[in-house]
């Protein structure tokens, strides 16, 4: 899909607020797209937690995506056009650089080629990460796919309420084998249940990642949205904002204690790592002939041949093994 033909940023990442309440909420609203968020509407996303950040008429966010599904990851057309030209718009627009900035970037196959990617994964201002040093209560709200850059999110969030339906995971343990800021994922999930998500690549379902503590709670889908504007209205009248920022402030100092923005920043190493990666004879390889035969087409048959239970495709899984 051409860049002139994608929604803009303003169209996929909806934000409104209530002052009354004190409850804002971002709504990723690309719901053709399963809530795929641009380069550009990461971006946004990005400023969109800065601004709640230090509006004094924001004390709890909401983040929900439109129709079925949270989201399933970032928008894999755009993400073919920066793999397979990254000197070029996309890549630059993603470190919020254009043409005219007179910037060469590091060859792709150079250490920082990789590394720089997997940095700036870490940084709040690239959209990735920024959830993190949010200093406000944040709740998430989960259906459907909950996939890459929005399970990210989920990790993120200070509680996340889902519906029974959801499936929670990555792409990347399939195809890279790793995925930037697993830290998160590793602490929240922890460690035992973490790595089958990563050796074996299957979604977890909703009860699995409440077993594991990943989640706050489960509702069926017709009560979600009643379920989150609950919890968002008791966070919002709790201790003063003051002592919000105070309790945020305990936890991240938590975290960092544990090792948080190190394990963000290792991503960064892997990262760089890729270029040595010898793939097994039956690996699928994410190079120009895939490209050419279509990436959607080389995910599918690449996801039939695990076990129904271990697709990452909804219609995959119901279909026979």
């Amino acid at each position: 899909m051409p860049e002139s033909s994608r929604p803009s940023p303003e169209e996929i990442v909806l934000y409104e607020k209530d002052p009354e309440t004190r409850i804002a909420t971002i709504t990723f609203n690309r719901p053709e797209h399963l809530n795929a968020p641009t380069i550009g509407a990461r971006l946004r996303y990005a400023e969109l937690l800065h601004r709640a950040n230090v509006d004094d008429q924001v004390k709890v966010l909401v983040i929900r995506g439109a129709g079925n599904d949270l989201g399933s990851g970032v928008d894999l057309p755009e993400f073919m056009e920066v793999y397979t030209a990254p000197d070029e718009g996309p890549r630059l627009q993603d470190y919020r650089l254009t043409e005219d900035d007179d910037v060469r970037l590091p060859p792709q196959d150079s250490f920082r080629g990789g590394a720089q990617t997997g940095q700036w994964f870490a940084d709040p201002r690239s959209g990735c990460r920024t959830l993190q040093d949010f200093k406000k209560i944040s709740i998430l709200e989960v259906k459907g796919y909950c996939y890459g850059w929005h399970f990210y999110q989920a990790a993120d969030a200070d509680l996340v309420i889902s519906a029974d339906d959801a499936l929670f995971g990555h792409a990347a343990f399939r195809y890279a084998g790793w995925g930037p800021r697993m830290w998160s994922w590793a602490m929240t999930m922890g460690l035992r249940k973490f790595q089958e998500m990563v050796f074996t690549g299957r979604p977890f379902t909703a009860a699995e990642m409440y077993d594991c503590n990943f989640l706050n709670k489960v509702v069926t889908r017709d009560e979600l949205e009643d379920e989150v504007g609950k919890y968002a209205l008791a966070c919002s009248r709790t201790r003063p904002t003051d002592v919000v920022y105070q309790q945020k402030l305990f936890f991240t100092m938590m975290k960092q204690h544990q090792g948080e923005y190190l394990g963000s920043i290792l991503s960064g190493l892997f990262e760089s790592l890729g270029n040595y990666v010898k793939p097994d004879d039956r690996d699928v390889v994410l190079d120009e002939e895939t490209f050419e035969r279509g990436l959607n087409n080389t995910v599918k048959d690449n996801d039939a041949q695990f076990p129904p239970d271990f697709r990452l495709s909804k219609s995959g899984r119901r279909k026979p093994e």
